[in-house]
């Protein structure tokens, strides 16, 4: 049976950078898991590569149907958005590994879907200042900056990644701090490579 690897961290910890590097690695043959997401696009998004993105009565009409795997809503400065992933035939753990980004929140949610011994958890780390000003130079490239948005998200991971929170999740070895990018992505390769006895 194959695995998920999951890489969580707070906002701007340089997740998406390595969730990329990682996918060039084709000896690790990791399938991607695309999450859904009611949130605007983002400038240099696309549509079914970083998320699918959907709105409110898209998200409902899933839910009827039974299909959402784990969700998480966000009272914004914009409204509510949720960010959730779907049992929509993407996932199929006997056919091969696969990778993921998400919340320790979801982390959790999937484990109880899929089962512990499933889930690969990596856990990103970086400097909060670093973190802000990384957040802080993102925003300014949007063509429509929403500060609020990013403030609000900031604050609300320093919660949503407590360390106590984290000891639930039963997360230890698996914490990478990316201070530097090349060494952070060689060690989170080796302990993935390790894992799914590559």
């Amino acid at each position: 049976m194959g695995k998920i690897v999951y890489l969580m961290g707070k906002s701007s910890t340089g997740k998406d950078t390595i969730y990329k590097r990682l996918l060039e690695q084709k000896e690790m043959e990791l399938k991607t898991i695309i999450p859904y997401t009611t949130r605007p696009i983002r400038i240099k998004e696309r549509e079914g590569v970083e998320y699918h993105f959907t709105d409110e009565t898209g998200y409902k009409e899933m839910e009827a149907a039974g299909k959402i795997i784990e969700q998480r809503a966000y009272h914004t400065y914009h409204g509510i958005w949720r960010y959730f992933t779907a049992d929509d035939g993407q996932i199929a753990l006997d056919k091969g590994d696969y990778i993921i980004i998400g919340t320790l929140e979801s982390y959790v949610s999937m484990v109880e879907y899929f089962g512990k011994e499933s889930l690969v958890p990596v856990l990103i780390e970086v400097d909060d200042g670093v973190r802000l000003q990384r957040a802080l130079n993102r925003e300014r490239k949007q063509e429509v900056p929403k500060y609020e948005e990013m403030c609000r998200r900031f604050l609300a991971d320093s919660e949503d990644f407590s360390e106590e929170k984290i000891k639930q999740a039963g997360i230890d070895k698996e914490r990478f701090w990316n201070e530097d990018l090349d060494k952070c992505l060689e060690e989170v390769s080796g302990f993935i490579r390790r894992e799914l006895g590559r």
